[in-house]
């Protein structure tokens, strides 16, 4: 934490690639509560997913998804047997995860935003913005921002500037007020 601001930078390149069980990609994690949770006993989590073949996504019980394409052409999905086609880059879009979910990728590899949250545990809302935006966070909220394209400047109402560069983020814990701004695209989720 930056002193007792509640704000953490969390930059890219610390990140590791974690293979995905049926080889079809790779994926990031960028933050989870409580810190260090794993796929099976996590409240939220969120990270970003190259995915570089056809095939099934895995299964979360009890969880819900938000996935944002943020690279490549998109994706056709079938989830619980209804056909959802994926390929409007910066749009996210809410599914169960654990409905039965296949993936056809439209035209090679993508590049996804995912937020998972624990049904009846948490709410996870996300937004992804370009040019400038008020934010302001209650006590007991979080809030992560990531830059998804482009740089991006987190500036709080106390404190300084935080400068992002692509696919970091900064994660907000408790009271905030400030401005988020960027020529690209990021994503702000709010968690209660």
């Amino acid at each position: 934490m930056a002193g007792d601001s509640g704000i953490r930078v969390l930059r890219a390149a610390d990140r590791r690639a974690d293979a995905w069980k049926n080889g079809g990609g790779v994926t990031r994690e960028i933050a989870a509560w409580p810190e260090g949770a794993g796929t099976g006993d996590f409240a939220w989590r969120v990270s970003l997913a190259d995915v570089a073949a056809d095939g099934p996504f895995s299964a979360f019980p009890e969880v819900d998804r938000t996935l944002t394409l943020v690279e490549g052409a998109g994706m056709d999905l079938t989830v619980a047997g209804v056909h959802r086609r994926v390929d409007e880059r910066y749009a996210p879009q809410d599914f169960a995860g654990d409905e039965p979910t296949d993936c056809r990728l439209v035209d090679g590899p993508v590049r996804n935003f995912n937020v998972m949250y624990r049904r009846g545990t948490v709410r996870a809302r996300t937004a992804v913005v370009r040019g400038r935006l008020a934010l302001a966070a209650a006590p007991g909220e979080t809030l992560l921002l990531v830059a998804l394209a482009g740089p991006a400047l987190l500036e709080p109402s106390t404190g300084p500037a935080l400068p992002l560069g692509p696919y970091d983020a900064v994660l907000v814990t408790g009271a905030l007020t400030g401005l988020v701004s960027t020529s690209g695209h990021v994503a702000v989720v709010r968690f209660a």
